[in-house]
């Protein structure tokens, strides 16, 4: 088609791990979250040779766990973080303008409840001006500002949202996105466009230094390597691994820990069983916290929590507990509860918070849901430079001063960051495929070029060249879900997918989506990733075992909830809140 950018490479593992092990870098980035994603994607773009690493797949801790929200955050301005309010929001234009594909509006409910069909005036006014504020600091920048809607014009948009103590709301905007989707591409944008070296399911071992103590690098055993353990040579090292900071600056020199990890989970059902059309606030009755509920895909999730976590960075778990919170506040506001036997999907994620952030005007609180979201780079003089604490939205910014440092500790002249403007991989002829007809002149129905563009945007050609090749490339891997065999074809050649995990997890979403959907299509998905790899019977047995004990392990607590009670609605709701 006339206009559209050219083809992506293929993605070549064993010829990647070569060049890990063969090429001199300025900048290895270890962690390949959304933050190591866009240290990469700077550094390459100012000229820095780049290598990226992360232990698991991209985007496989935090970055794929999130509420997938890109906002600045209503509830910081009660927190006194007005620059990180305004921050977030001019960060939030950027990814809707750089990734329109993937980073969408969205409309935001907050319902107001009162006595006697009377809300607390001071209240209102208290959410008047603070949403007043925030159009200020740029929420209007979206191209709305926020107003005041009816009691009805709230339930329509939530249709069993009770009336009995439901007097108006208010409505605004913000954005939302795919966040593991939205991380493979800003890490395919650094590797396709700009030649970065990346590699997941590298776990890194050893920080290298020389006799005088300075970095040379890491030491790294990947998975499935021809080649073995590779020694990464690299001028400087970037920590960029999240909740995992501590660990890594441990293999530097032995400090004090700053991380304070904060447990935040999700769970998902079909919307038929709580139907919405745009993102509603509502008040937990145990604690006068706020949780989302938002539509995506076909399903409503839910969340989020915000507690202080000290277990397995690898594995926080979804606990009955949480939950039971998530279920409390859906259904004190709502007269057709949700039951533990509608969540089809769950997910739970770490934000990686700092116990005392600089430039706070109040001590560090023993709330993790108080704590900053905004972030910090540390420089070593061995050459290690990490960035911690921070938030998906504000990724960009993240990245942006931690190549600063990178550049001022290497000492030499080095582009100015560009990232600001720089279009993400796939979002460049977005456009001219949102124009009428296009879905025919590619042969394909609405339903499934809408699915498709919206994941892969204008790489939407390439995808559908791998699904014409054989007539049941173009099936559903699962009835209830709208992932086609191709794509997992596609993961595997082009989006740098080695496991049936990488596909149905993080290049799909199904299994946050639907556990049993996803176990369901498991044993085609390594069929299909086996053709390409060359997978013994063995691996792919393997491969579907365990992607079925992680899928069972999602949803393993749902028979211990204990079925919702009917809380009645609290009178007044708190200024919303969101997560990383």
């Amino acid at each position: 088609m006339a206009g559209m950018p050219e083809r992506p490479e293929r993605f070549d593992r064993t010829e990647a791990l070569h060049r890990l092990r063969d090429e001199q870098f300025d900048v290895l980035v270890v962690g390949g979250g959304i933050t190591g994603a866009g240290v990469a994607l700077d550094a390459a773009a100012r000229g820095l040779s780049t290598a990226l690493v992360d232990k698991g797949d991209f985007g496989s801790g935090t970055s794929s766990a999130s509420s997938k929200l890109v906002h600045g955050g209503l509830r910081y301005l009660q927190q006194y973080e007005v620059g990180l309010v305004f921050e977030s929001l001019s960060e939030r234009q950027t990814l809707l303008r750089n990734a329109p594909h993937l980073v969408q509006p969205l409309v935001f409910v907050i319902p107001l409840f009162g006595k006697g069909g009377v809300v607390d005036k001071t209240i209102a006014r208290t959410y008047s001006l603070g949403l007043w504020m925030y159009d200020l600091f740029g929420g209007f920048r979206i191209g709305h500002r926020h107003q005041r809607v009816t009691a009805s014009e709230v339930q329509g948009h939530l249709p069993t949202l009770r009336l009995d103590r439901l007097v108006a709301g208010f409505l605004y905007y913000d954005a939302h996105a795919d966040d593991a989707r939205l991380t493979l591409a800003i890490t395919r944008t650094a590797a396709v466009d700009y030649g970065i070296v990346a590699v997941n399911h590298a776990p890194v071992l050893e920080i290298l230094k020389d006799t005088t103590g300075r970095i040379y690098g890491a030491r790294v055993t990947p998975e499935d390597s021809p080649i073995g353990e590779i020694e990464v040579r690299s001028r400087i090292v970037v920590n960029a691994t999240g909740v995992w900071a501590d660990e890594l600056r441990d293999l530097d020199i032995r400090h004090t820990h700053v991380m304070r990890p904060a447990k935040g989970i999700h769970v998902a059902v079909p919307n038929a069983k709580l139907p919405c059309d745009v993102a509603v606030v509502l008040p937990s009755p145990s604690d006068g916290r706020n949780v989302f509920v938002i539509p995506w895909g076909g399903m409503t999730y839910v969340g989020t929590t915000d507690t202080a976590y000290d277990g397995d960075l690898d594995h926080p778990g979804v606990e009955a507990s949480d939950v039971a919170y998530l279920l409390e506040a859906v259904n004190a506001a709502v007269s057709k509860p949700v039951r533990p036997q509608d969540i089809t999907g769950t997910w739970s994620g770490l934000r990686p918070l700092l116990a005392g952030a600089p430039g706070r005007r109040r001590p560090p609180s023993e709330r993790t849901a108080d704590l900053s979201r905004r972030h910090t780079v540390f420089e070593s003089p061995s050459g290690l430079v990490t960035i911690t604490g921070g938030k998906l939205t504000t990724y960009r910014k993240m990245a942006q001063d931690t190549v600063d440092a990178v550049v001022r500790q290497l000492g030499g002249e080095a582009r100015r960051c560009s990232t600001k403007q720089l279009m993400v991989r796939g979002s460049r002829g977005v456009a001219t495929l949102l124009q009428p007809g296009t879905a025919a002149r590619y042969g394909v129905s609405e339903e499934v070029f809408s699915h498709l563009l919206s994941r892969y945007g204008d790489e939407v050609a390439t995808v559908l060249d791998v699904i014409s090749e054989r007539p049941d490339l173009a099936e559903r891997l699962s009835p209830s879900l709208p992932f086609l065999a191709g794509e997992a074809v596609y993961a595997a050649r082009y989006e740098m997918a080695t496991t049936v995990e990488d596909v149905l997890s993080r290049r799909m979403r199904a299994l946050i989506l639907d556990a049993d959907a996803a176990t369901s299509a498991a044993p085609r998905v390594a069929e299909l990733l086996a053709a390409g790899f060359g997978w013994d019977q063995a691996r792919i047995d393997s491969e579907v075992a365990r992607f079925t004990s992680l899928a069972a392990s999602t949803v393993s607590m749902l028979g211990e909830t204990s079925p919702p009670s009917e809380p009645s609605v609290p009178v007044v709701p708190l200024p919303p809140e969101g997560s990383r």
